[in-house]
């Protein structure tokens, strides 16, 4: 690091050197500075490369639209070209350096603007040092320049991005640049989009950033950029090797210490921030990873333990941020879309929470209309509830305040699910449907036998054969045998029996929580429609109820049929549960950060390998650790709005334990298992499915090979030598990093793939660019046009199904109507997850979607051959939307197209902002 600033004369002194590699823990002596590892030997030591360099301004177009600040166009300045011809003694070379401001600036903002603005005009701002992919032959060190940026910015159209220059003199022998080290005396960090060389050769040299640079203030270190030159570590130019390494140890950081806001550190830690006993009993939670309630790494954050739980970590509560690595955070405009989201979820549940205040009560909807309220006319306070709040000052100064934000933000969109037919989700074969087409397609299951048994300890559990017996079957087959049935693969199951069963003690000991283990059979008809036939509900021996097993069918009365109706809420209820806590926490989010740590902490950035993976891990750490601290924490929305409660997180981690597995999480091996496919090598995926209408399989398995095919080629194009997987270094730290820190809890079981071949990687690769982008967003963007509307999908049930000699037996004979409302979420429970629902399902208007991908990679990745795959790669992706465009518009298609259901959009490519239902992020950003 520095040992101290120079001195004003040196500023605009541009300079070659040569420097000896030091590690970093080594004591500098004499005159030199340390820069990023590396010790820098006085300029006046080298002669005939010392000169003085004026500035001139460069100008930059560039593209402001609510995507962000794109850099579409370099030009020349007024001042002349922005590098000069080759002169005695060396040649002159300048650096654009593109630097992006907030969009939205307050006062104090504008004048630390104007404070940078003249201390980079001055050069006392930022310090460059360019680095050489070639070495000096004789002292066998690396070659480098340094320069101050310097000049003022020009004027533009957009003042939120800016342009400095910066000058160097170095000699015709330097060879290709490699590398720029930045040194920011700035008092505050700032934002750098690139740098660009110019007059090494007939092209600029790109140095794509996109990254915050700290100011040495808060840590001496330099940043390392490296060129748009992907390398494998055997690759790597001789005058850049220590700086790769380098560049790495300091991601990696020392395992130590609470991390600050500022930093790149990334490194693991259990899920031990959950709880808050401090706070109180009551919000006290297990620390989840280890043999009992194993689980994925999250992001290391090291704060100090709690006083009461020393293996818990203290957390930072909402609206304090919580520490990701910094160029993990939202950007701006993000930012500033999620926090609208938070605003619109607190008008959503202030309103109610007012009315339920005032009332002293959480009111249940009393009939059909009051869910309507909610898109119709908002969330209202009653005239005499408003005389109330007139009396209250503070209230009455809240409501102005809230009314005035403006009223229309206090009504919900009509979800989709009954926007074209608002009674679809009564009938039997809508329910069905949803099970393939609604936002949680991926539990069932073909009938492969019976009986059906638990593999729970029938000790603890009872015996484990199921209530479902062949005869009840054999009843709803229309004169089909049960052996027929499962030989023609006609019989399929939603099994959550042993996943809840050992919880629903606990849950239904919670206040106002009721729920069963269930299981669910649906027969595929002769005429291609899904029916369900039979619905199992069980409680756990110890429960107080009589009857532990309770089988429902569709019957034809009308007591029969609101039962039914009820049985198949409290299975919606289940499906929300798994849905949000195991497809979609567990094995979208979860389980994509320790991919993420460890790509971060193995691959270097000029890794062909991380240049792929960069796209598809944008902004999750971010929002996970925002779900850690507001959605899946001690007392947060899902354990206030979803039937698990306060067990949620162990449901989850019990799912983990038992059912994930790294090589099932590939989309075709997935469906084999479940028995939704058949392996079949004359298809493009190497499977047949068992019912073709299925859209989320049948679209996915477009978008499943689409990637593949651009993974193995981009594999192919790197890796050349058969042994080049196995003697890649990074490469093998990274995925042993995976399994044995990222996934310790499973690091010993068999089925995770091994990585000596083209293949195989290939194969790793496909599997975590799915799970980050298709299998995210079909089961992410349908949470608010499937659950958005409550008693659809309600997320809780809050009674059990009365029996005959039940108290609340004779009430519901009276008014089913009211049993069925208020067994669904209370209204206050409702307006909270629809608030939430709506946020997750919103597209930002800065993302980044799939087909986008090869515009993502352009700037960091120079290879044209490369660039033509992620071109051919788009083309494709544009050709599977117009097919999925087709398959919707197939009236044969009757899980997809027909009166009143809404077209299966989960997995078009793209997308605008907002609540759309459809479009592929990348990346798990939301």
């Amino acid at each position: 690091m520095f040992t101290a600033q120079p001195s004003p004369s040196t500023l605009s002194s541009s300079t070659i050197q040569h420097f000896p590699t030091v590690r970093r823990s080594e004591t500098i002596t004499g005159g030199g500075r340390k820069i990023g590892g590396f010790t820098r030997q006085n300029a006046n030591n080298v002669p005939g490369f010392q000169s003085t360099v004026q500035s001139k301004h460069q100008s930059i177009r560039t593209v402001i639209s609510s995507e962000g600040a794109k850099l579409v166009e370099k030009s020349q300045g007024s001042n002349g070209p922005l590098a000069s011809s080759s002169v005695s003694g060396g040649m002159e070379v300048r650096a654009a350096v593109t630097i992006r401001r907030k969009m939205k600036e307050n006062i104090t903002d504008k004048l630390e603007d104007q404070w940078e603005s003249f201390m980079n005009g001055i050069g006392r701002g930022i310090l460059l040092q360019l680095i050489s992919e070639d070495i000096d032959p004789i002292t066998r060190s690396g070659k480098s320049a340094e320069s101050y940026v310097r000049g003022f910015p020009k004027p533009s159209n957009h003042p939120f991005v800016v342009e400095y220059a910066a000058n160097f003199r170095v000699p015709n022998d330097f060879g290709r640049p490699g590398a720029i080290l930045i040194t920011n005396f700035l008092d505050k960090e700032f934002y750098l989009v690139e740098i660009v060389v110019h007059n090494f050769s007939q092209e600029p040299q790109f140095f794509p950033a996109n990254t915050w640079i700290h100011s040495r203030k808060d840590n001496p270190e330099s940043r390392i950029i490296f060129k748009n030159q992907a390398y494998l570590p055997s690759q790597t130019p001789d005058g850049i090797k220590d700086l790769r390494r380098e560049d790495l140890l300091s991601i990696r950081g020392n395992g130590k210490g609470e991390r600050k806001m500022h930093e790149r550190i990334y490194d693991y830690a259990p899920y031990n921030d959950l709880g808050n006993p401090d706070k109180s009993d009551e919000l006290a939670r297990p620390s989840l990873g280890g043999n009992e309630q194993p689980y994925p790494r999250r992001c290391r954050t090291g704060r100090r333990p709690t006083k009461k739980d020393p293996l818990s970590e203290s957390r930072i509560e909402k609206p304090h941020p919580i520490y990701v690595p910094r160029d993990e955070a939202f950007e701006e405009i993000k930012q500033n879309t999620f926090s609208a989201g938070r605003l619109k979820a607190l008008l959503h549940n202030l309103i109610p929470l007012i009315a339920s205040t005032l009332s002293s009560s959480d009111n249940p909807f009393t009939c059909f209309s009051e869910i309507d309220k909610l898109y119709n006319d908002g969330v209202l306070l009653k005239d005499e509830d408003q005389k109330d709040v007139i009396k209250n000052q503070f209230l009455t100064n809240l409501m102005n305040q809230v009314f005035t934000v403006g009223g229309r933000l206090l009504k919900y969109e009509i979800p989709a699910v009954i926007k074209r037919d608002r009674f679809a989700w009564l009938r039997d074969n809508e329910f069905a449907r949803q099970a393939l087409a609604g936002v949680n397609p991926v539990n069932i299951e073909l009938l492969k036998e019976l009986p059906i048994l638990s593999k729970l300890d029938p000790a603890v559990y009872g015996p484990p054969e199921s209530a479902i017996t062949r005869e009840l079957i054999e009843q709803e087959l229309f004169g089909m045998s049960v052996e027929k049935a499962i030989e023609d693969k006609r019989l399929f199951i939603l099994d959550y029996h042993d996943m809840l069963l050992p919880f629903i003690e606990g849950m239904n000991s919670l206040p106002g929580r009721k729920a069963y283990a269930s299981r669910t059979i649906f027969f595929y008809t002769p005429t291609g429609i899904l029916r369900p036939i039979i619905i199992e509900l069980s409680l756990p021996p110890s429960s107080n109820s009589p009857r532990k097993k309770h089988v429902f069918v569709h019957g034809h009365d009308a007591t029969t049929h609101w039962i039914w109706k009820q049985a198949k809420a409290h299975v919606c209820s289940n499906d929300a549960g798994i849905h949000q806590l195991v497809n979609h926490w567990l094995r979208t989010h979860a389980c994509m950060e320790p991919y993420i740590i460890a790509t971060h902490r193995q691959l270097s950035s000029m890794h062909p390998i991380y240049k792929l993976l960069h796209p598809h891990m944008r902004y999750t750490l971010e929002i996970n650790a925002l779900a850690r601290q507001g959605l899946i924490n001690g007392g947060g929305i899902i354990e206030a709005c979803f039937s698990p409660g306060k067990y949620s997180m162990e449901i989850s981690s019990a799912a983990y334990k038992s059912l994930w597995q790294f090589d099932t999480e590939a989309l075709p091996a997935d469906l084999v298992r479940r028995g939704m496919a058949v392996e079949d090598p004359s298809m493009p995926c190497g499977v047949k499915l068992v019912i073709e209408d299925y859209p989320y399989a049948a679209d996915g398995l477009l978008i499943w090979s689409a990637i593949k095919e651009l993974v193995a080629s981009y594999v192919d194009h790197y890796y050349s030598d058969p042994s080049s997987i196995t003697s890649d270094v990074e490469l093998q730290a990274w995925w042993n990093e995976i399994k044995n820190k990222g996934h310790f809890d499973k690091r010993d079981e068999t089925w995770w793939p091994n990585l000596g071949t083209k293949e195989d990687l290939s194969s790793i690769l496909t599997i975590m660019i799915w799970v980050a982008s298709g299998q995210h967003a079909a089961i992410n963007f349908g949470q608010y046009p499937f659950g958005g509307y409550v008693p659809n999908h309600p997320t809780l049930m809050r009674k059990l199904i009365p029996g005959e000699g039940d108290p609340a037996y004779e009430k519901f004979l009276l008014d089913p109507v009211h049993t069925f409302l208020s067994s669904l979420p209370t209204q206050l429970q409702a307006t909270k997850i629809m608030a939430v629902q709506d946020t997750l399902s919103t597209h930002s208007p800065d993302e980044e979607y799939l087909h986008q991908l090869h515009n993502v990679q352009s700037t960091s990745i120079k290879d044209p051959e490369v660039l033509k795959l992620f071109e051919k790669f788009s083309a494709k992706l544009e050709d599977i939307e117009r097919t999925i465009n087709e398959r919707n518009r197939n009236i044969g298609l009757k899980n997809r197209s027909g009166a009143g259901i809404p077209p299966y959009e989960l997995l078009l490519p793209s997308s605008g902002p907002g609540v759309t239902g459809r479009g592929i992020p990348n990346s798990i950003s939301i």
